[in-house]
């Protein structure tokens, strides 16, 4: 493809490059040999989404969380999800001040640079719900008034696949407010012979270096919005998620949103290559991650085996690449 112009420069693609490569540096200080998921967690904090990580107990999803907020800098709060908890107790409510007589708001944990949802599916219905609006918004309204949470904001969310008993199913609106989806899994043999051997600081979040602040990311996130996506780009993005609404084995495919979501994430990992503008390859390395989980099979794909990864690798084999020359 030919470089187009943009409104971005060079020299501040190579700023936001080096500030990307600090950061996910920093976070593998705590998760060793993970940087494929590290750089996706980053991607979606530039980007302005979040991140669900969803994994078998003890592969470092709460480490994870915790390094990338020590890295950001900034405030950080931890929510456990159980299912009692209030939405109140994740906003935060108005209350009586007895000694003024007034009425106050008292800010909820969501009032944070970096929130960390552990085990979010273990929440009610309208706990998770009370994530909604902050999480798409950034935005909480109490009492007909809408209070903003501090930018840059990024929800990691954890749920575990496996010990289901007294948990409740993210429904498709929430699952769609999370910009990617990501699973760590176990560490090769050689960086979990490193975590296990005594007086090793991998998995200590305490030895997380702060390499940068919220308003430096605050201001490269603003950055990447310039980066240059081609029509034939976006034609690209819009034919893979009508491919997947077309798809027998799905029913039903991604949302504009999500789509939305792809072409963002797009720009910052061509900012992360060195490039200011997206290429196809871009948009390939992204559709699993965000779209995986915004895609429902039918009964009778789940029954055969089929995973949404096989289908939307299937789709990416389906339809045309834009050809190199295009604007």
């Amino acid at each position: 493809m030919t470089t187009p112009a943009t409104d971005v420069a060079p020299a501040r693609i190579a700023e936001v490059r080096v500030l990307h490569d600090r950061i996910v540096d920093a976070v593998e200080q705590a998760l060793r040999g993970k940087r494929p998921v590290v750089e996706l967690a980053i991607v979606s904090l530039l980007a302005g989404g979040h991140v669900l990580l969803e994994d078998v107990p003890g592969t470092g999803k709460t480490t994870l969380a915790r390094a990338v907020a020590a890295a950001l800098g900034g405030s950080s709060r931890r929510i456990q999800f159980t299912p009692d908890l209030l939405p109140s107790d994740v906003t935060g409510t108005s209350v009586f001040e007895p000694g003024t007589g007034e009425i106050t708001f008292r800010e909820g944990p969501v009032f944070t640079h970096v929130l960390l949802a552990d085990e979010i599916n273990r929440a009610a219905a309208k706990t998770q719900s009370a994530l909604l609006e902050v999480m798409a918004e950034r935005t909480v309204t109490t009492d007909g008034i809408g209070r903003r949470v501090p930018d840059p904001f990024l929800v990691i969310a954890t749920q575990n696949p496996v010990d289901l008993d007294g948990t409740y199913r993210l429904p498709e609106a929430q699952l769609d407010r999370f910009l990617v989806k990501v699973e760590i899994g176990y560490p090769d043999a050689e960086h979990e012979i490193e975590v296990l051997r005594p007086g090793s600081r991998a998995g200590s979040v305490e030895h997380v270096p702060q390499v940068t602040t919220p308003d430096e990311v605050a201001a490269a996130a603003a950055t990447l919005r310039g980066v240059h996506v081609a029509e034939p780009i976006l034609g690209y993005v819009r034919a893979v998620g009508a491919a997947t609404r077309e798809d027998a084995r799905l029913r039903l495919g991604a949302s504009t949103r999500g789509l939305r979501g792809l072409v963002g994430a797009a720009q910052v990992w061509a900012a992360t290559q060195g490039r200011h503008y997206v290429v196809p390859s871009d948009v390939q390395r992204l559709v699993v991650p965000v779209l995986g989980h915004r895609v429902i099979l039918t009964r009778d794909a789940v029954l055969a085996g089929t995973t949404t990864e096989q289908v939307l690798l299937d789709v990416l084999d389906r339809v045309e690449v834009p050809r190199p020359g295009a604007a």
